[in-house]
């Protein structure tokens, strides 16, 4: 079965996932990571792209990033893949593929989900256990966008220049955004949307999409919960 295109608007940011072989480390030293950074914004400066927010975790990667024409993202990740491959092939002397099929991406409603998807990405860290805060971690936008430290990958995105008329006051109002937790739904939300490349955002977001790109944005309804009291009412022979 041919695969459907992915979903991409110019300037509409997306949430990406990039995973390691069979969940296997694609970043063992220091100079890995910023190799990788490295690339990754002459790849993104060369095809139009502007990353918002990152983290490199051990055997994956996670960005927030927005592509200014319809083939940027593309061409952005196959030209920092090969780049990468090369330079790890070499380091450890190995040979294949390193990558886990291909990079995983869902469209972002910024206006709703940008803030909470920079949150999740940069919260990684800590739902895996390695940081105990976010500031921690050092491979990672968490930096730029709560502590004003220099990176010049990160673009500030237009919701995020909304939290403040100064650049002090955006960091601030963004730590302040890490004292909530994320809530669970809003997690299962962004991993489900992204891991399956759909649409995330809210009801009026997915119909503007699913009516520009004339495509099936979300999972089809089911018939209902086969477990919910409701459902074995309606079907005794399941009571």
């Amino acid at each position: 079965m041919a695969r459907l295109p992915r979903f991409v608007i110019p300037d509409q940011p997306q949430h990406v996932i990039i995973r390691g072989n069979n969940r296997t480390e694609i970043f063992c030293a220091d100079a890995d990571y910023n190799f990788y950074l490295e690339k990754l914004k002459l790849a993104c400066d060369k095809h139009g792209c502007s990353v918002h927010a990152y983290v490199l975790m051990t055997n994956h990667v996670h960005l927030l990033i927005t592509p200014h024409l319809e083939q940027s993202l593309g061409k952005a990740m196959q030209m920092l893949g090969r780049y990468y491959v090369q330079y790890y092939n070499t380091c450890y002397r190995r040979t294949g593929t390193l990558w886990e099929g291909r990079y995983k991406a869902t469209l972002i409603d910024s206006e709703t989900y940008l803030l909470t998807c920079m949150r999740y990405i940069e919260l990684n860290p800590v739902r895996a256990g390695i940081a105990v805060d976010p500031s921690d971690y050092p491979w990672s936008s968490h930096g730029y966008n709560a502590l004003g430290q220099p990176d010049e990958l990160v673009a500030p995105h237009f919701e995020y220049s909304c939290l403040g008329e100064s650049e002090e006051a955006r960091h601030a109002a963004y730590r302040d955004l890490f004292k909530h937790q994320l809530s669970e739904n809003a997690i299962v939300d962004i991993r489900e949307a992204t891991n399956k490349s759909w649409v995330l955002g809210n009801d009026h977001f997915k119909q503007r999409i699913q009516d520009q790109l004339n495509r099936q944005i979300e999972p089809k309804a089911r018939g209902g919960d086969r477990k919910s009291q409701q459902f074995k009412a309606n079907r005794p022979d399941l009571g």
